[in-house]
């Protein structure tokens, strides 16, 4: 929706997600793994409830995309968006054109969703490639609407919704690039870098459209407001990159405070007490001459 609830939904799911797979990432870089997401085993092994068969992320997709779908809609009470033409104006007009956007920009991010539970519950292993190409897609969708979105927009809706593609375009490029090569935690971390980017401006930008702490109306005509704008983006490149930074770092105390809380009390290397005198060590010496000698 095309007003400060609408937005602000949007961007606090974005966030939920962002800072989930912040988390994500940290333990993968923290444990070493190869992949940030192993794949499922196969299907006769998971068990035969649906929630063994598809996993949280899928889910979230699909219950997260109708939040915010099914208000661009019928959101108040009583509308009814579904109709996208006038025929009763003789020149066939087109309705409600913002909220057909969001609606489709949404979609495609239910469509992933379906595309993982489809993936995961119904195939005997899981298509993981086929998962990411269609995550992909939705930011690619999300990138290619936004540059119509801004059409026949203020000066400064215009400015703010072109920063807020930039992190939606690399999000989107870097998960194309994830079909073919999904084990690399540079790639990791620049998506969720981007990803708190793109949810955090977000927030701001419905905070500058909507709500503006001063009261009065940004002045979008006037260059130095618009000036800082931009610095206001590039802020949240470094408020962002902190989030992520702290994440890591509340992560590694969990981390390593979980490893010691599992590691047995007797696993720690402890010399063998030895008396001075005693027959061990010339017992050792002896059976590493003759393991020697037989080598």
């Amino acid at each position: 929706m095309a007003t400060l609830g609408g937005h602000l939904v949007a961007a606090l799911l974005f966030l939920i997600v962002a800072l989930y797979y912040s988390v994500l990432v940290s333990l993968a870089l923290l444990r070493g793994q190869r992949l940030l997401k192993p794949p499922l085993p196969p299907r006769d092994k998971r068990g035969h409830r649906w929630w063994q068969l598809v996993s949280v992320e899928a889910v979230v997709k699909v219950v997260f995309s109708l939040i915010v779908i099914l208000p661009e809609l019928f959101y108040p009470p009583g509308a009814n968006r579904m109709v996208m033409v006038d025929w009763e104006d003789p020149k066939r007009p087109f309705l409600f054109q913002d909220s057909w956007q969001h609606v489709t920009m949404y979609g495609f991010f239910l469509l992933s969703g379906v595309v993982d539970i489809v993936s995961q519950a119904c195939q005997v292993r899981q298509n993981v490639k086929l998962e990411r190409a269609a995550e992909a897609l939705a930011f690619c969708v999300l990138v290619l609407l936004m540059i119509n979105h801004i059409e026949n927009k203020s000066t400064l809706e215009s400015r703010v919704h072109a920063l807020f593609m930039l992190p939606a375009f690399l999000v989107g490029l870097v998960l194309i690039i994830e079909v073919w090569v999904p084990d690399q935690p540079s790639l990791w971390v620049l998506k969720t870098w981007m990803g708190l980017v793109l949810s955090n401006w977000l927030l701001h930008l419905t905070v500058l459209i909507y709500a503006p702490p001063s009261g009065q109306p940004w002045n979008g005509d006037n260059p130095v407001d618009l000036a800082f704008v931009t610095t206001f983006f590039c802020w949240h490149l470094g408020l962002a990159a902190v989030m992520l930074a702290a994440i890591y770092g509340l992560c590694s105390l969990w981390h390593h405070r979980f490893s010691s809380w599992k590691r047995a009390p007797g696993a720690k290397y402890q010399p063998c007490p030895l008396r001075e005198g005693s027959e061990e060590p010339e017992k050792f010496r002896a059976g590493a001459l003759q393991l020697d000698g037989g080598v």
